[in-house]
C-alpha cells in the first residue's frame, strides 16, 4: 500500500512539473488591464502611430498576426511587464493587440 502511494505521489509530482514547464513557455503571466489598453491608445496617438485595418482578421489569443501587418511597436515604458523587449503591440481594427515579438502570436486583445 505504501509503495502504491509513493509511486502515485512521484508520478503526480513529475506530471505537475511537466505541466508547469509547458505553461512557462507560452504567454506572459502579466495581468493586462483596461488601464494598459488606455495607455497604449494614448501612447499611440501621442506618437502618431497608425492603426491597421485587416478585413478578414479576428485577433484572438494564440493566433499569429497576418503577414500583411508589417509594423509593430514597442510597449510604452509606463507598462511595467517582465522582459518588455519580448513583446510588441499593434492597433488592429481599433483594438490594441499585444503580441510575442519572436513568433508574432497574439497574447492579449483589448476591447475598444
Amino acid at each position: 500500500m505504501n509503495k502504491s502511494l509513493i509511486s502515485a505521489f512521484v508520478a503526480a509530482t513529475m506530471l505537475s512539473g511537466t505541466a508547469f514547464a509547458q505553461g512557462a513557455i507560452t504567454t506572459s503571466t502579466y495581468k493586462w488591464t483596461d488601464a494598459d489598453g488606455n495607455l497604449i491608445r494614448e501612447y499611440t496617438e501621442t506618437k502618431q502611430y497608425k492603426d491597421v485595418d485587416v478585413a478578414d482578421f479576428d485577433a484572438k489569443v494564440g493566433v499569429a498576426l497576418p503577414s500583411s501587418v508589417t509594423t509593430t511597436y514597442e510597449l510604452p515604458a509606463t507598462i511595467k511587464v517582465d522582459k518588455p523587449d519580448h513583446y510588441r503591440y499593434v492597433i488592429i481594427n481599433d483594438k490594441p493587440v499585444i503580441i510575442e515579438k519572436d513568433n508574432r502570436k497574439v497574447i492579449h486583445v483589448f476591447t475598444p
